[in-house]
């Protein structure tokens, strides 16, 4: 902020009034942060890390499936890993919530909570594993590693009900996806930012079906699709099947800007990410890092850093689980 001298007293007080706001903004999130585990866990990022490389090797779909864990997770109730607790007879949780049953990677994160616990009992939680586990994700995609703040601590409580409303659709218009990020305290740019995830992973056809009979009933005209990448889309999900397709057009198996040029040249999977080259606002975010890779990588950790402390428990809230999948 750049502020004019009309007298010391003023700039003084606007100055105070700045660095108040930004300690608002910023307070919960300090108390995250990078080396928490250090000197209590020294092995939990190299385990996680560990663990987290062989699934992807074995599996290279998991790299998605984890990231998607740690985002459905921090829109719901934050970042408390709420998201890995199983029903029970008296509750229906996060997990299994509609547009929570295609979620992967549980196993993975069982694996990385057993030998955490095995190295340092109760110390971990399941909240930051799933942080670290994103970060380490992205990387093995090729994408740029990060340092994650740490100190998170578990949730107890999960509802599939607190899904309702959180969880931005695969039909969500820009201004919806605005908003739906504001409400976690997250920017448009970073909405359009963390859309770029969608660079690796796949999506079933049902989730984009609807575009698809829109597309044939106007001759392949629907001006939001490429009438060759709806044929193709065509051939891949038949009538009464729902296999998975892959999100990235243009480089599936890369962490890139594969994504944002798929966008631009209409082949957009969902609506939600095709609704961003719509929007006069949005459409030159998708621009800019189609053609610059290296700001979508750097502008991608950070807005993962800011997401990763949406809502945390720290400090004496919360718990750390000893059983992710247990309250």
């Amino acid at each position: 902020m750049v502020v004019r001298r009309r007298g010391g007293g003023m700039v003084q007080n606007l100055r105070a009034v700045v660095v108040a706001v930004l300690m608002m903004a910023t307070g919960l999130r300090a108390q995250l942060r990078v080396g928490f585990y250090d000197n209590s866990c020294p092995a939990a990022e190299i385990i996680v890390q560990q663990e987290v490389s062989k699934a992807v090797t074995a599996n290279p779909g998991l790299a998605a499936g984890l990231l998607r864990l740690h985002f459905h997770d921090c829109f719901v109730r934050g970042c408390d890993a709420s998201v890995l607790i199983d029903s029970t007879k008296g509750n229906t949780a996060e997990k299994d919530a509609g547009p929570n049953t295609s979620l992967r990677g549980f196993e993975v994160v069982d694996r990385i909570k057993a030998r955490v616990e095995q190295a340092c009992f109760g110390v971990v939680s399941c909240a930051d594993i799933l942080a670290f586990a994103a970060r380490d994700s992205v990387a093995l995609a090729g994408g740029n590693a990060y340092q994650v703040p740490a100190g998170r601590r578990d949730g107890s409580t999960s509802r599939a009900s607190d899904t309702n409303g959180n969880l931005p659709p695969p039909t969500a218009n820009v201004p919806q996806l605005t908003q739906m990020f504001a409400s976690k305290g997250l920017t448009q740019k970073e909405m359009v930012i963390l859309s770029g995830a969608h660079t690796i992973g796949s999506s079933h056809c049902s989730s984009f079906s609807s575009r698809l009979s829109r597309a044939a009933t106007t001759a392949g005209q629907d001006p939001t699709m490429d009438p060759a990448y709806v044929a193709q889309l065509a051939r891949q999900c038949p009538q009464g099947g729902d296999p998975l397709v892959a999100m990235d057009a243009v480089s599936p198996n890369a962490f890139d800007e594969g994504f944002f040029k798929g966008v631009m040249a209409n082949r957009g999977l969902l609506s939600s990410d095709q609704a961003l080259l719509g929007d006069k606002n949005t459409a030159v975010q998708v621009v800019t890092y189609a053609n610059d890779p290296a700001t979508f990588q750097n502008d991608f950790a950070a807005a993962m850093v800011k997401m990763g402390s949406v809502g945390v428990l720290t400090g004496s809230s919360g718990k750390i689980r000893a059983n992710c999948r247990v309250a």
